[in-house]
């Protein structure tokens, strides 16, 4: 059984993917923080702004076998694009490794879905993932070591870039951290967050900028 906050057919909004289009699959639940905001302060991530309680979703709910989701992903694929390019699928969540595993990554293969996942590195990642993105999080135990793109929100008191380079990654991404109690964010260079990534950056040349064009561009 899997359940799914909710799915749909967009553009990867960030990271090496940006404006690759996608369908997201986003997992109901989380390892670090329950999603209701009266747990928000005893929570690991303090600062996640998703909604993945519940199946309630657009295109959300509870799919009993890997082919049963698979296929619904493939109706959304198929459903909207007909110019051709490899189908892409991000598992996301809250946390995807909590639900996602081969069986399901392998019935979205045979259906030629590259997988790629969005996880907070707690849990190991299966080897059949084609594409893996590494989120830490301040204050959680990180078992990965590889993976194609670290992404760390920045900043975080006690978990520096310099923390996490021992994680093996093709691309390292600083993405600014939002503050989800905010109503309106300063002009995107003026907030703080996204200058101090700028400045990182270019005093480090490791890491890139990461920037969340999806919601610049008001898409889902």
């Amino acid at each position: 059984m899997y359940s799914v906050k909710e799915m749909f057919y967009t553009l990867q909004g960030e990271g090496h993917n940006s404006g690759r289009p996608a369908v997201f699959c986003r997992f109901s639940g989380c390892n670090l923080w329950s999603g209701r905001e009266q747990d928000r302060h005893k929570a690991v991530c303090r600062f996640c702004d998703t909604d993945f309680r519940g199946t309630d979703g657009q295109g959300g709910g509870t799919f009993r076998t890997p082919e049963a989701l698979a296929a619904q992903v493939l109706h959304l694929w198929g459903g909207n694009a007909t110019g051709g390019g490899r189908p892409l699928v991000v598992c996301t969540g809250g946390e995807p490794l909590l639900q996602l595993d081969t069986p399901l990554i392998e019935a979205l293969q045979k259906r030629g879905f590259e997988v790629a996942i969005e996880t907070n590195g707690t849990l190991p990642v299966p080897a059949a993932v084609d594409w893996s993105v590494v989120s830490p999080k301040a204050g959680s135990k990180i078992v990965v070591t590889r993976c194609d793109e670290l992404k760390l929100v920045f900043p975080q008191a006690m978990a520096m870039p310099s923390d996490f380079e021992y994680i093996e990654a093709r691309y390292y991404y600083l993405s600014p951290v939002v503050d989800p109690h905010r109503q309106a964010q300063d002009a995107l260079y003026r907030n703080s967050a996204t200058r101090s990534a700028v400045e990182y950056c270019l005093r480090n040349p490791r890491w890139r900028l990461n920037l969340q064009c999806h919601k610049i561009l008001d898409i889902a």
